[in-house]
């Protein structure tokens, strides 16, 4: 039987979500769900493994919005709150499973969750009161449960930030510029998620004609915008994608066949 990476958006939001506090635009009073947007993140499943993609503030919601029980795995991009400070709420998984979560990440992020969360790498208490995480940093492809994950090395401003590739699906998230020895690792993909953050560059991120002109550098066959901010619209942003890139939406689900 064919395997599959089958990706959901969790959160295709920025820092903020949509609808943003305190705000009345167009973007954020929609009735529109695909305008509603928590904090960015993703859960995969492949060959049994369940698998998140940062742990935003939104996780709990998130996870109850899509059902999820099972995470073996987190693969960080990189430290900063909106893709990092739920970390408390992995505890849940592990009482479910009375196991470890396996975090991996550059030595960037391990570094910071050592000194920030360091209480969360502590052996498990009788009652799994607390996360019991199993840190460890990775700077190229390994094996997990006979999938292998390869870390993209990112630029995100001057942090140090990694997208990650599974099979033929790939997560950039939260990028500035791709180096030229990390475009050779996004070669063949099926699906590609973007960064997307606003209309106008930011120092930190794509502005979405930047997004457009690495979508094609790339080349994935599909390409799906992400980290967006209410400054844009889906459906207004939708009109003005070209052909194979489309809006992402929290809860759009993606299932690719993994390569044997």
């Amino acid at each position: 039987m064919t395997q599959t990476v089958d990706l959901t958006i969790l959160g295709c939001g920025s820092s903020s979500g949509t609808p943003a506090i305190g705000c009345s635009c167009p973007t954020c009073t929609s009735p529109d769900p695909k305008n509603r947007r928590t904090r960015c993140s993703a859960y995969l499943k492949v060959n049994g493994l369940g698998v998140l993609i940062d742990t935003g503030p939104d996780l709990r919601q998130q996870a109850l919005r899509e059902g999820i029980t099972q995470v073996d795995m987190v693969l960080y991009t990189h430290p900063h709150a909106d893709h990092l400070n739920g970390i408390d709420d992995l505890r849940a998984f592990c009482y479910v499973k009375k196991g470890a979560v396996h975090l991996f990440g550059n030595e960037f992020t391990m570094n910071n969750i050592t000194e920030r969360f360091g209480y969360t790498l502590s052996a498990p208490t009788p009652q799994w009161d607390m996360p019991v995480l199993l840190a460890k940093a990775v700077s190229g492809p390994f094996e997990f449960g006979d999938v292998t994950f390869t870390p993209i090395p990112l630029e995100h401003g001057s942090w140090p930030c990694a997208g990650w590739r599974v099979g033929n699906v790939a997560w950039l998230t939260d990028l500035s510029a791709i180096p030229e020895t990390s475009l050779a690792l996004l070669d063949g993909l099926e699906v590609l998620f973007l960064d997307c953050l606003r209309n106008m560059p930011y120092k930190s991120h794509l502005g979405v004609e930047q997004s457009f002109e690495w979508a094609e550098r790339i080349g994935a066959k599909r390409t799906v915008l992400i980290h967006m901010t209410h400054g844009l619209e889906y459906h207004e942003l939708s009109s003005r994608c070209p052909t194979g890139i489309e809006v992402g939406y929290d809860g759009l689900s993606v299932s690719v066949s993994l390569p044997t």
